[in-house]
């Protein structure tokens, strides 16, 4: 059993924990209403851009003209798989839950015999894949030294996988990140980027508007697929700094909520123990004078 002077150090040392905790989940509390306005301020742009591109894919259709990077190569033997994680921890399960659903696509595309490639963007990911896939991950980028996350950012890794699959170096590429939903809802999700798919609700959409094209649909698409490409990574790098944000603030409250229980613990075993030492003691000096 510890004494009372080791309860009475843990005690303050578990209210030293208990302010950083605090101090980190207001922290994260002001980072994240910027970060969700980032993230969310991104989606409609990055919707109306994939929109875009289903309508000029229609007008080229699916001749030569169409970009390799809207096409691909026609094959999907090597896939690149892009996984965007956090730099820092102390944020619960997520850059686990982003790198277990990368460990799954890679195990399936493994098991069918598949190349498997990764690039990993934040040291997070590199940390909890490379126990297992260290000798796969071909590219690592890290931002720890960012301090807000910019187009450049986004734009210098949309720059490398471009140049990787001008090389030749993979077929497919997907992307995977976390899509912020709430503070305590952040969504793995994995997005593909070359070849660039279409989205689901352009398919649905029954009658578009006719649209003439200057200089040509096949131009532009030459222009608009790379950026594509790019602002896709960039709402992905904002989605995950506005989930990290979140997921370190519920974590950091749940800290302190359970350094608040260790500490009422610990309090009552440090008055308990303190009686008991005060009984014995009164019992010795009653038991002295009675002898005497």
């Amino acid at each position: 059993m510890a004494s009372l002077k080791d309860l009475k150090l843990r005690i303050a040392s578990v209210k030293a924990t208990q302010k950083i905790t605090k101090a980190m989940q207001m922290v994260a509390a002001a980072k994240l209403r910027r970060a969700q306005e980032a993230a969310e301020n991104a989606r409609p742009y990055t919707e109306r851009m994939a929109t875009v591109m289903a309508d000029l894919t229609a007008a080229v259709g699916e001749g030569e003209e169409v970009p390799a990077l809207m096409k691909g190569t026609g094959k999907d033997d090597v896939h690149l798989l892009v996984v965007c994680t956090a730099e820092r921890g102390l944020c619960g399960g997520f850059n686990a839950q982003i790198a277990r659903h990368a460990r799954l696509h890679a195990r399936k595309l493994i098991a069918e015999g598949k190349t498997v490639k990764i690039f990993s963007v934040g040291r997070k990911g590199y940390d909890a894949l490379r126990r297992e896939f260290a000798d796969l991950v071909v590219e690592r980028k890290d931002l720890r030294d960012v301090r807000k996350i910019g187009f450049e950012n986004a734009e210098d890794i949309g720059n490398r996988v471009i140049e990787m699959f001008a090389a030749g170096e993979f077929d497919v590429c997907t992307l995977f990140y976390s899509e912020f939903h709430s503070v305590i809802s952040q969504v793995p999700t994995a997005l593909q980027l070359i070849p660039a798919a279409p989205p689901a609700e352009a398919e649905e959409r029954e009658s578009a508007a006719l649209y003439e094209y200057e200089p040509s649909a096949e131009a532009i698409l030459d222009d608009i697929v790379p950026l594509n490409i790019r602002v896709q990574i960039f709402r992905a790098l904002l989605e995950n700094v506005a989930g990290e944000m979140g997921a370190k603030m519920s974590a950091m409250d749940n800290a302190t909520r359970n350094a608040g229980e260790m500490i009422d613990k610990l309090t009552l075993s440090y008055n308990r123990q303190r009686q008991e030492k005060i009984t014995t003691e009164l019992i010795e000096i009653i038991s002295g004078a009675e002898a005497l």
